[in-house]
């Protein structure tokens, strides 16, 4: 279900495209709708994550120097919270300001060359709160068409606050635009089929999308506590007034439609979760949002809830306007893993077999890059679905098949119990015999009450980090996990009340059983599965094949400590490890990816065409967020937000932007 889309809505720029019969090119867009800012999550409402932006190329990305940090002020003392908040915002830029949210409600104006603050909006959240994931992943922006230039609320910043605050600001002003929902806030919590048991069980982690005066809004919904948790609505809002239009359910309410019958048991309907909580990309010219789903509550036990639990872990195509569903592609089956869509969809026009196709990427906790039609949800890239094994709980029937794409995975899919990984061989053997006591036969082994080894983890295979887009290569980028975890269910009649430590427990109320899970690492600390933890994985789509994968980082506290002593290892050594990472990439024309991401705490820049890396700057904190890029006066900047998590990724307050000094600007 998971914690873990931002736009200037450009309806015109859509209007004039139908009006022609083709496509406006991405660097030709109006002003406000491309170019040299970043007004988009995703860069784009396609969610592409791919700049035109060309001053810094792989000639002179060595260069590349801190320009100026900016502090939020929520590292300091007096923005205490009971719960770590990470900074995972991904700023935007628009008509000469830049636009930053923190976990915390505000929102700030900053100016993109210099970092200076124009004015700063306090949504006052809370900070006692026990939000699971106490982030905010940045805002969108709304131009309204029928305001007058510079009037209040002409270009609107639309912020969904970690409390289910859905907030319209005035870009120039940053004060609240009256005449949106009650005094500029719209209540999220409102009118839920389910509604939240306690306060911090329904939160907004992701900026909604704005599509055609529309904004699209899921949620993230606690995980794991009880059969009928809050419900995952997904709503369209009406960017004006924050009226809302339409509703749509990812558990079906309505007898009629095809997916009710894919319920079964007599509260099967009434399950929660099912929600959007990754970024809703959309495509204005076909009136579309596609929607990432993720799993039904509760994660790790189906058996109030069975059969094959559509529109839940699938990736859903709304009619913008009205919230009809137009297609789905479902990547989990009756989830058992927590293996919920949590990478962004990203829309793209691929080039298979001669022809031009638009498409969707779904990335997955799976490992698998699925590749899909934009107008009918069919796989471009053949999907088969292959047997896997079957559940031993009673009361659990396991999906018999689950879809693979043809894509080799990004992550791995098989485990040898032999090719386990420590500290030494000690730390080895220790893993050896963990592995040897749980159960496992390959991917989509179903948990048991014995434990299950679950590879990939519920973090991922691919993560929020999402999918980078080269239109130009065909290359779709993807930051991946390769660690596993261990699932055990418990028989709630013979828990004792007792919590080991290293492990976290869930009550999943409704079920006959209790689960608990870790990571599993060595008594060293050290990953039992072998490195590299994390990767960068380039497919390329025309060809459906790996076009290079490279690791990632290096694994910072996770690395064996022989190998951090003075002399214990060289930095090959460690580079080879990987490191695993949370955070998205981004693509440009000057032939570049950037990703923050790894627990070392860098932001690095690599070959788009060959996977080498070509530059890194140490951030203060991991950039545990998706870097972006943008113009001004014809510089070409980088910002990322390096906020840490206030734990192993690190604690920081900090906006970072870089850029080429005057010398090698050309």
């Amino acid at each position: 279900m998971g914690r873990c889309a931002a736009v200037v809505d450009c309806s015109q720029r859509a209007r004039d495209v139908r009006r022609g019969g083709g496509r406006t090119a991405r660097g030709s867009a109006r002003p406000g709708c491309g170019g040299g800012g970043r007004r988009a999550y995703g860069h784009d409402a396609l969610g592409s994550r791919y700049s035109p932006l060309a001053e810094i190329t792989r000639e002179n990305v060595s260069r590349l120097q801190p320009l100026w940090t900016f502090h939020t002020g929520e590292a300091a003392d007096s923005f205490a919270t009971a719960r770590p908040t990470a900074l995972e915002a991904t700023p935007l830029v628009a008509d000469g300001a830049m636009f930053v949210s923190t976990p915390l409600g505000r929102v700030m104006r900053l100016d993109p060359r210099t970092g200076a603050q124009a004015w700063v909006f306090d949504a006052h959240v809370d900070r006692k709160a026990d939000y699971g994931d106490f982030v905010s992943r940045g805002v969108s922006l709304w131009r309204d068409p029928a305001a007058a230039a510079g009037s209040a609320c002409a270009l609107r910043v639309l912020v969904a606050a970690i409390d289910a605050r859905l907030i319209a600001l005035d870009a120039r002003t940053g004060r609240p635009c009256a005449g949106f929902g009650v005094g500029g806030t719209v209540d999220l919590k409102r009118g839920l089929r389910n509604a939240p048991s306690w306060t911090e069980e329904y939160e907004e982690t992701s900026p909604p999308a704005v599509v055609n005066g529309m904004v699209v809004v899921g949620s993230a919904v606690a995980d794991n506590n009880r059969t009928d948790g809050a419900s995952g609505e997904v709503r369209g809002f009406d960017a004006r007034t924050g009226r809302r239009r339409w509703t749509w359910h990812p558990v079906p309410q309505d007898s009629a439609d095809a997916g009710w019958r894919t319920w079964t048991g007599p509260n099967a309907h009434r399950t929660g979760a099912a929600n959007a909580w990754s970024v809703i990309a959309a495509d204005p010219s076909r009136d579309l949002v596609i929607v990432p789903t993720s799993s039904a509550s509760p994660d790790y036990y189906g058996g109030e809830r069975g059969g094959q639990n559509l529109y839940a872990n699938s990736v859903v195509a709304l009619r913008a306007s009205t919230g009809k569903l137009v297609w789905h592609f479902q990547t989990v089956h009756h989830d058992l893993w927590d293996y919920d869509n949590a990478s962004p969809p990203a829309l793209v026009t691929v080039r298979r077999n001669g022809r031009s196709i638009d498409a969707v990427l779904q990335a997955t906790k799976t490992g698998m890059l699925f590749v899909l039609d934009r107008e009918t949800g069919q796989p471009i890239i053949p999907v088969e679905e292959r047997a896997v094994p079957a559940s031993t709980v009673p009361g659990e029937v396991a999906s018999r098949t689950q879809p693979f794409s043809a894509t080799p995975p990004l992550s791995m899919h098989r485990f040898d119990r032999n090719s386990v990984f420590g500290a030494d061989s000690a730390d080895r053997a220790a893993c050896k015999a963990i592995v040897s006591r749980l159960r496992y036969e390959g991917i989509f082994t179903p948990p048991s009450l014995e434990g299950t080894l679950a590879i990939p983890s519920n973090v991922g295979g691919a993560h929020w980090g999402g999918v980078a887009f080269d239109p130009a290569r065909q290359l779709a980028i993807v930051p991946v996990n390769d660690i596993a975890a261990v699932v055990q269910l418990i028989p709630r009649a013979r828990h004792d009340g007792k919590m080991e430590e290293g492990w976290e427990y869930a009550g999943m109320r409704g079920t006959p059983y209790m689960m608990r899970r870790r990571i599993l690492l060595s008594p060293a600390g050290v990953p039992c599965t072998p490195p590299p933890f994390g990767a960068l994985v380039a497919v390329d789509v025309q060809a459906g094949t790996i076009a290079w994968r490279v690791p990632l980082g290096t694994p910072g506290a996770l690395a064996p400590k022989r190998m951090t002593e003075p002399g214990g290892a060289d930095s090959a050594a460690l580079r080879a490890l990987g490191s695993v990472n949370l955070g998205g990439a981004i693509a440009t024309a000057g032939g570049l990816v950037f990703i923050g991401a790894t627990l070392d705490r860098q932001l690095r820049a690599f070959d788009v065409e060959t996977g080498r890396e070509l530059w890194h700057a140490a951030l203060p904190a991991a950039g545990k967020a998706t870097p972006m890029t943008y113009a001004v006066n014809g510089r070409q900047y980088v910002a990322i937000a390096a906020g840490g998590d206030g734990g192993v990724f690190g604690k920081s307050d900090e906006v970072v932007v870089f850029a080429l000094p005057a010398g090698a600007r050309h």
